[in-house]
């Protein structure tokens, strides 16, 4: 299940996109790991990464829509490879990736536009190596677009622009800045704008990088910029939609990242501890150690099912079919959260050893704890998963069957999702049918038990007026919703890939306890009725027990022991 550089060859993908992935791995394991370490150590900009960058064309390749390509074959806006390149940056470590994932996000607002000249001219920067940035985030207001004090006030030749932007990645180098703000002279949504601003012109200050990395996340201000029509991406509405609609784009990029910081941590982790010997025993023989990290491969096993159906609902998607709007949010907040989990599992087995400053996992566990917080904390990701649970639950439709989206397609449809409203609407398949369909594997039917019970908390003892307007209780409903879809997809693509039993018996064994846990918070919490605290204690479950089972996933584990390690 996980990443091992040496053997990987991404033989899913195309002969070229393969190429470019080979290149990235075989960049870094040439600098090798105390090179890595070492350059984080001392906050070095990563210049060479970026040339490298620009040398092999590789964001031009993978960054650039089929559309803005001249028609280079290998150039497009691909998402199956673009999640292989996040989850292998990830794996070397989240500042490279960092640099990636804001080109992604400054790009989404261009490739919307009906600006052509701003278009192409993204587009020839690509090519030439630069990189991007996504002008969103304010200090006083951070993500909250209806609070911008960016200000355009109109001129005889276009605006001139004023205000600050914070958390703004590579905002000391970007060829374009998409930059969000509002008319002075307009007010409401239809003031709203989407501009392109460049980061060495002279009207554009750098103020800072606001962290202690190696990563420049920027704080500017833009002192009388000038704003002129051909700089103008989206006005009003569209503006609006256009900065959500790149974050659902960016937001794949989080759960692949955390994926590949878990994959690396991993393999260091196990391969320490199946090599110590403490009080005449391995490690590993010690059963709450084996629990740990049988846990930890289970949780990291979903996370990768998980997110790679998720990859195809998003390929798939149509005006018709918007179910990656649910599905895109948890890999954002449920992915990530989880990638936590497993390097904390493993930490509390490494302990010390996590500490010290020549291992990739004292990188990890600081690197972890960034990714849930990006492209909205959970608890935003959270609220707006609440809005499918009615129709998701209770309301299934007919869909074709969405297939596994390899192909070397241009996922064109990224760039005019449309409108961002409407989600209420939204209509999913029956996603009981995968659970039915693999009722052989007992924690899986057990836990398809507990999904269904959260129906009839939904019918026989809703939250009331008052808990509906508590954002605390109903986070904690939304953490059991998300549990729900979060199964379905995994055993989408369990099917698909060929998991065995074993692993997802396991997966499932994790699952049903944090159901659980969540059912006893629900319990917990002050507003909670007599009601749905009996539904509460009525869901608890102990996942079914299988020694054998366990044994077999273990040893697949304790396999991986001394399978990677960086070069030197």
């Amino acid at each position: 299940m996980l990443f091992n550089p040496d053997t990987y060859d991404a033989g899913h993908l195309d002969p070229e996109s393969r190429r470019l992935l080979r290149a990235v791995i075989d960049w870094f394991e040439e600098r090798g790991k105390r090179r890595l370490i070492a350059d984080d150590q001392a906050r070095v900009w990563y210049a060479e990464f970026l040339d490298f960058v620009a040398r092999e064309k590789l964001f031009a390749t993978f960054c650039t829509p089929a559309a803005e390509a001249g028609g280079n074959p290998d150039k497009r806006w691909d998402a199956a490879r673009n999640a292989a390149l996040s989850e292998v940056l990830g794996f070397y470590g989240l500042q490279y990736w960092y640099a990636w994932q804001v080109t992604v996000l400054g790009l989404g607002p261009i490739w919307m536009s009906d600006n052509a000249a701003a278009r192409a001219k993204a587009a020839a920067l690509l090519d030439d190596g630069a990189v991007f940035a996504f002008g969103l985030s304010e200090k006083e207001h951070g993500a909250d677009v209806y609070s911008t004090d960016m200000v355009l006030t109109p001129t005889g030749t276009g605006f001139v622009a004023n205000g600050g932007k914070y958390y703004i990645g590579n905002g000391n180098v970007a060829g374009m800045v998409s930059v969000f703000g509002r008319r002075a002279d307009v007010e409401g949504p239809d003031g709203y704008v989407f501009f392109a601003v460049d980061s060495q012109h002279e009207a554009f200050h750098l103020v800072k990088n606001v962290v202690d990395s190696q990563m420049f996340v920027s704080e500017f201000r833009l002192e009388d910029y000038p704003v002129r029509a051909e700089d103008v991406l989206h006005t009003g509405a569209d503006a609006f939609s256009a900065a959500l609609n790149t974050v659902n784009v960016g937001k794949f990029n989080l759960c692949t990242a955390s994926i590949g910081i878990g994959e690396h941590a991993f393999h260091e982790s196990v391969t320490h501890a199946h090599n110590r010997v403490l009080y005449g025993k391995r490690v590993t023989e010690f059963p709450h150690v084996r629990q740990n990290f049988v846990d930890a491969y289970a949780r990291l096993a979903a996370m990768k099912l998980f997110s790679d159906r998720a990859v195809d609902y998003f390929r798939s998607a149509s005006p018709e079919d918007r179910r990656y709007l649910l599905f895109n949010p948890i890999t954002k907040m449920k992915v990530t959260s989880e990638g936590e989990r497993v390097v904390d599992l493993l930490w509390d087995v490494i302990a010390a050893k996590g500490f010290e400053k020549d291992t990739y996992f004292s990188m990890a566990a600081r690197d972890i704890r960034a990714l849930p917080k990006l492209e909205g904390t959970v608890h935003v990701n959270l609220a707006l998963v609440l809005k499918f649970m009615p129709n998701y639950l209770f309301a299934p439709a007919e869909h074709e069957a969405v297939p596994t989206r390899h192909d070397p397609a241009d996922d064109a449809f990224f760039w005019r999702q449309g409108p961002a409203r409407g989600l209420g609407k939204v209509r999913f398949h029956d996603w009981e049918a995968p659970y039915r369909e693999h009722a052989r594997v007992p924690n899986a039917a057990l836990f398809h038990e507990q999904a269904r019970a959260l129906r009839d908390l939904l019918t026989e003892a809703a939250p009331d007026e008052a808990q509906q307007r508590d954002l605390d209780f109903l986070l904690n409903l939304g953490h059991l919703f998300t549990l729900v879809v979060y199964g379905q997809l995994v055993l989408e693509q369990a099917a698909t890939a060929g998991v065995d039993d074993d692993l997802l018996d396991q997966v499932f064994d994790v699952l049903v306890r944090d159901f659980s846990a969540y059912a006893v918070a629900l319990h917990g919490k002050a507003s909670s009725t007599a009601a749905q605290q009996a539904w509460a204690l009525g869901v608890v479950r102990k996942p079914v027990v299988d020694g054998g089972r366990f044994d077999r996933v273990w040893q697949a584990v304790a396999a991986l022991s001394g399978v990677y390690e960086m070069r030197p």
